[in-house]
């Protein structure tokens, strides 16, 4: 017996009810308003990243006007906000532009099928609410399931994990459960959610131990503004372009002035935390061995990292591990740091497309035998963009741009009776590196085999410049000599 959806052909399907799909929803209805579409969430709420993950302290790391979306003002105070608050303003996004009834929860989708005779796409679902498959087509598939693995996240063997006697938790699978009330806690690794969680998790526990097989940059900062708010006052709106501009030239300044000289911002970044942490070890335990923004800076709100570090709540071992004991965490040195529970800040897995196996006419695609095409499209893969924010900026401002994209393209294609369209790479088009090469992050590394590939000239360069893409994407003619038609 078919469903409902499955009597049907779409003119194209959202995937994922993120930020990025709520984005490509909320833009789909408005540019495109035509357009017969779905959103399927494989979990049974929104959210995505926001609604996941659980650890204490979930907060975004960068400013709510860039990671908020350019449509729905953020009109807080406070811009550097936690998981609940963001999921709020997603809600009001969802319910301010009647999005509920389109999204379709508990929608996991297997496998993507491409058919050239019909010009469509199949999408093997399993529907976990009625517990059974469904087949639904499309003309057009809008990849926003994220770029990491929601199954697990990475975790590295550590010996004699099997004889430690507490509990050992990886932040993405944190749940109220897990009480570390007057606990000794140990949190191994030294990334953006370690450095949200040990402050937040010193607050109740007796001491936390972050352990760090190598420092980061961690940047204070000020989570609430002091002056442009002000601005409220006069014009919300208004607020919020000035502002939003503000962060987009000051986020593209700071990225921009550490690849041109890396040793005057990390002299200027260690500078900011002698001056918090006086009589620490800085050279040790926060001088990273790369550069600024060859990976991405980790944010400390009011500096409440080093606040902590400050009133002996929080101790850092810069030192590698050689096994879990009875006790706790073994370093190499031979140094003991005991522990009721040992969080595995240990980073996440990435995955192309939420893990959808994609088929065309029949063969599996390998996406790192792709060139990608405006940084959202693939060489092989016909009628699909895949949303893949920024790592230097906020990722929104890419999902944003992405959308309005889409919606350009899909109407083009209507208006001309075109049924589909691919990427082709020119000739004398030269790979010249991964996707993501420029960024020397462990998850980033542990994923090169599986990434789509650059070429050396435009549109197949991917430009982690919103500056850039804002007239590249927004503004370039939608048919090129890159994108074929038919």
């Amino acid at each position: 017996m078919t469903t409902q959806l499955e009597n049907k052909i779409y003119d194209t399907i959202v995937v994922g009810a993120g930020i990025s799909g709520v984005s490509a929803a909320y833009h789909l209805k408005k540019y495109s308003p035509k357009v017969d579409f779905l959103v399927l969430e494989g979990r049974e709420n929104f959210g995505g990243t926001w609604d996941l993950f659980k650890y204490p302290g979930i907060r975004a790391d960068t400013d709510m006007h860039t990671m908020g979306f350019s449509f729905k003002p953020w009109n807080s105070k406070k811009f550097i906000a936690d998981g609940p608050s963001i999921m709020g303003y997603l809600n009001e996004t969802i319910e301010e532009n009647s999005l509920k009834n389109i999204i379709k929860f508990n929608m996991h989708i297997e496998s993507a099928s491409w058919n050239s005779e019909d010009s469509l796409w199949e999408l093997n679902v399993n529907n976990k609410k009625l517990n059974k498959s469904e087949v639904i087509r499309t003309k057009f598939i809008q990849m926003c399931a994220g770029y990491y693995s929601y199954e697990s996240g990475h975790k590295p063997f550590f010996k004699g994990s099997e004889d430690f006697t507490g509990q050992i938790i990886h932040p993405q699978e944190w749940d109220s459960s897990i009480d570390y009330e007057n606990k000794t806690v140990a949190v191994i690794g030294s990334g953006a959610t370690a450095v949200t969680i040990v402050p937040e998790i010193a607050k109740k526990a007796n001491h936390v131990t972050m352990i760090q097989r190598s420092p980061t940059y961690i940047v204070s900062y000020p989570s609430e503004y002091k002056i442009l708010h002000l601005l409220n006052y006069i014009s919300p709106k208004l607020a919020h372009k000035i502002i939003r501009l503000t962060n987009i030239l000051r986020q593209r300044r700071i990225f921009k002035r550490a690849r041109r000289s890396p040793k005057l911002v990390k002299d200027y970044i260690l500078g900011l935390v002698r001056k918090e942490l006086p009589d620490f070890d800085i050279e040790k335990h926060f001088t990273p061995s790369y550069n600024p923004w060859e990976q991405r800076l980790c944010l400390a709100p009011d500096g409440d990292f080093f606040e902590s570090i400050k009133k002996n709540k929080v101790s850092v071992e810069t030192e590698t591990i050689d096994s879990f004991s009875e006790k706790g965490v073994q370093l190499d040195s031979g140094k003991l740091i005991e522990a009721d529970i040992i969080v595995t800040a240990t980073g996440i897995k990435l995955q192309n497309f939420g893990g959808i196996r994609i088929f065309v006419d029949g063969n599996e695609v390998d996406v790192s035998k792709s060139f990608i095409y405006k940084s959202m499209m693939y060489t092989q893969i016909p009628n699909f963009i895949n949303t893949f924010g920024y790592i230097n900026a906020s990722w929104t401002l890419k999902a944003d741009l992405t959308s309005k994209y889409a919606c350009r393209l899909i109407n083009f294609m209507d208006d001309n009776n075109y049924a589909k369209c691919l990427p082709e790479a020119p000739e004398d088009l030269e790979e010249t590196k991964g996707f993501l090469d420029d960024f020397s992050s462990g998850y980033v590394r542990r994923a090169a085999s599986i990434a789509v590939k650059q070429g050396n000239k435009k549109p197949w360069i991917n430009n982690q410049n919103y500056l850039k893409d804002i007239f590249e994407i927004n503004y370039g003619k939608i048919e090129d000599n890159s994108l074929r038609f038919s």
